[in-house]
C-alpha cells in the first residue's frame, strides 16, 4: 500500500515538460468560443500550441490520433476548491486553506494570507480530478476570524507550481460571516467601508480601530483599484443587492460564488457584468439565505444576460470531476448546452485572468484539450484522454491503481503465496 500511495502522488511528477505536438483528427469540436461546435474537425497542436482548427490539415511528424467523431473540449474547470491544499477533508495537518489566528471573536483580517504559498502540486487528489477532464481550478481561503479571507489564484493541474493568473480575494457575506461580523450582517457593511477608508488612508495608522497590518494595505490595493477580482460568497437576494450598491461604490470588481437566490436579480448582476458561480443542485431552503434556490438559477441568469459558472458548495476538492454532473443538471432545467460547457471553460477562465491561454479552444491558445467518449456534460460519459501543453497525461490515479489491483480475486500462484498487499510486481 505504501509503494501504491508514493507512485499516486509521484503521478503530477512523473509528466514531461517537453511540449508537444500532435493532430487530433475528425473530432466533434466544442470550442467554448465565437466558432461554437465544429463537425468532422481537426486540431492540428504544435509546440505545445492550438496550430490549426480545420479539415485535412496534416500532421507532418506530429502523431495522430483518430477522433472518430468523439467530442474533444478545452479542458475543464474544477471549481472554488482546496485541490493540492487540501489533502483529507478530516485531517487539519493536511488543510492549508483556512487561516485561524486566536479566538474567532477577536477579529484578525489578514487579506495578505495567500494559500497558493501552501499548493502542493504532487498532491494525490490533482491526477483524481486530472483523469476525469480537469484542468485547471481556483483555490480557496477562508479565515476563522473575519469575512475577509485571505488570497487564492487559478492552478494549473499539469504539475505547475506557480499560479497560472493573478490572484483573487475571497469575501464570506451572509450568514456565512456573520461569526466573524458581530453577529450581524449589517455589521459586515459597516466593518468593510472601515477596511476601506483604512486601506485608503483615511484612517490613521495608530487609531485604535486599525485592523489591517502594512502588507494587508498592500494586499488590499490591487482589488480597490479595480485591478483585482473579489470573489463573494453570497446567497441572499438582499445581500447581492447591497453587495452590487457596495461593489459599484467603490468601484470593485467582483464575481459571486454561491448566489442561490441571485435569479432574483439578474438584470442588476447582467447590468453591473457580475459573472455569478452557482450550485446547481441547490434547490431546497438549506439556510434562511436559501429560501427562493431553484434548479433553474443558472438558467434564469442566462436568459437575462449574466455570465454563469459552477461551483459546488460542499467537499469541492474531492468532487470536482462531479462538476460537469453539475453543469449537466444545469442544462436539464433550462440552461442552453454551449452555455453548459462555457460555465466549465470560458466563463471561469475569462473571470479569473486566464481567458488568454486556456478555457477555449482557438489558434494560438495552449492545448489544454480532452477527448471525450461521448456528451462531456453527460454522467456517463468519461474522459479518454486529457492532454496538458499538447501532452498526454497518463490516465490513472491512485483511485484507478486501486481499482485495478482490486477488481479481480488474487492467486496465491500470483503473488507467490503473499497476499496481494505486498505485490512483488
Amino acid at each position: 500500500m505504501a509503494r501504491l500511495l508514493i507512485a499516486g502522488a509521484l503521478l503530477a511528477a512523473t509528466l514531461p515538460v517537453a511540449a508537444q505536438s500532435l493532430l487530433i483528427r475528425g473530432a466533434t469540436v466544442h470550442t467554448a468560443g465565437a466558432q461554437g461546435s465544429l463537425q468532422n474537425t481537426d486540431v492540428l497542436v504544435q509546440g505545445g500550441r492550438i496550430a490549426a482548427i480545420g479539415t485535412g490539415l496534416t500532421a507532418g511528424d506530429a502523431p495522430v490520433i483518430e477522433a472518430n467523431g468523439r467530442p474533444l473540449t478545452p479542458t475543464l474547470f474544477g471549481g472554488v476548491t482546496g485541490i493540492g491544499i487540501e489533502e483529507v477533508s478530516g485531517e487539519s495537518g493536511t488543510r492549508d486553506d483556512r487561516l485561524a489566528l486566536g479566538p474567532a471573536s477577536d477579529m484578525a483580517v489578514r487579506p495578505e494570507f495567500d494559500v497558493t504559498l501552501a499548493y502542493n502540486p504532487d498532491s494525490i487528489v490533482i491526477p483524481v480530478a486530472r483523469v476525469e477532464g480537469i484542468g485547471f481550478t481556483l483555490i480557496s481561503a477562508g479565515s476563522a476570524s473575519s469575512i475577509i479571507g485571505g488570497q487564492g489564484a487559478v492552478m494549473r493541474l499539469d504539475g505547475s507550481v506557480d499560479p497560472a493568473g493573478p490572484k483573487v480575494l475571497y469575501l464570506a457575506l451572509g450568514s456565512a460571516g456573520a461569526g466573524q461580523s458581530g453577529t450581524s450582517r449589517a455589521a459586515q457593511w459597516m466593518l468593510l467601508d472601515q477596511l476601506i477608508d483604512e486601506a485608503r488612508g483615511r484612517v490613521p495608522a495608530d487609531s485604535h480601530v486599525a485592523a489591517l497590518t502594512p502588507a494587508g494595505k498592500r494586499a488590499l490595493a490591487p482589488y480597490l483599484d479595480g485591478r483585482g477580482t473579489i470573489v463573494v460568497g453570497v446567497n441572499r437576494a438582499s445581500d447581492i443587492r447591497q453587495l452590487l450598491r457596495w461593489s459599484q461604490r467603490h468601484g470593485l470588481r467582483i464575481a459571486i460564488r454561491g448566489g442561490a437566490e441571485a435569479w432574483r436579480l439578474a438584470p442588476e448582476l447582467a447590468s453591473a457584468q457580475v459573472p455569478v458561480f452557482v450550485d446547481p443542485l441547490a434547490n431546497l431552503p438549506a439556510d434562511f439565505d436559501q429560501i427562493g434556490a431553484t434548479l433553474e438559477n443558472a438558467a434564469r441568469l442566462q436568459a437575462a444576460g449574466v455570465r454563469v459558472g459552477f461551483a459546488q458548495a460542499s467537499d469541492a476538492s474531492h468532487n470536482a470531476r462531479k462538476l460537469r454532473q453539475l453543469a449537466g443538471n444545469a442544462v436539464a432545467h433550462g440552461l442552453p448546452w454551449d452555455a453548459g460547457l462555457a460555465g466549465l471553460t470560458r466563463v471561469p477562465a475569462e473571470t479569473f485572468g486566464v481567458g488568454d491561454r486556456i478555457g477555449t479552444i482557438a489558434v494560438g491558445r495552449t492545448a489544454d484539450l480532452v477527448l471525450w467518449s461521448g456528451d462531456p456534460l453527460d454522467v456517463a460519459s468519461t474522459a479518454d484522454q486529457v492532454w496538458f501543453d499538447g501532452r498526454a497525461i497518463p490516465m490513472r490515479s491512485r483511485q484507478t491503481e486501486l481499482r485495478d489491483r482490486y477488481l479481480h480475486p488474487a492467486t496465491p500462484a500470483d503473488q507467490g503465496g503473499l497476499p496481494r498487499a505486498y505485490r512483488t510486481r
